[in-house]
């Protein structure tokens, strides 16, 4: 399985941006895909996420309005829409997956979790 993510880079404050994830996995699979960020020193957060066949996003408060979760189921891609960019979302944004679609259900309610597959990175960085 692999997880290879595409986007990102830099944008100024009130910009938008958008990552690409291609997952590897079967398009019967009923996956989980989530976005994770990482600052040094923060937590990660969990800030998307969507299930690979139903296509239905689900968001933690902190960005519900801003980013957007989709998926195009046959070209197995993920996308994470991200507008009205601030500083605070300045971080390395992974995208993650989990063999359970439950999985989440941890991202809405902000809840931390281990998950199956991680891709490489990207940076994503707003400047003012």
């Amino acid at each position: 399985v692999q997880l290879v993510e595409s986007g990102g880079g830099l944008a100024q404050t009130g910009g938008s941006l958008r990552l690409s994830c291609t997952y590897s996995w079967f398009t019967h699979n009923d996956y989980a895909v989530a976005w994770i960020r990482k600052v040094p020193g923060n937590d990660d957060e969990a800030v998307a996420c969507i299930g690979t066949r139903d296509g239905i996003p689900y968001y933690p408060d902190s960005v519900r309005g801003r980013f957007t979760a989709s998926r195009d189921r046959v070209k197995k891609v993920v996308y994470l829409q991200m507008n009205n960019l601030n500083a605070g979302d300045t971080a390395v944004y992974y995208c993650v997956g989990d063999r359970l679609r439950e999985a989440c259900g941890s991202v809405m309610a902000s809840r931390p979790r281990t998950w199956d597959y991680w891709g490489q990175g990207t940076q994503v960085t707003v400047s003012s």
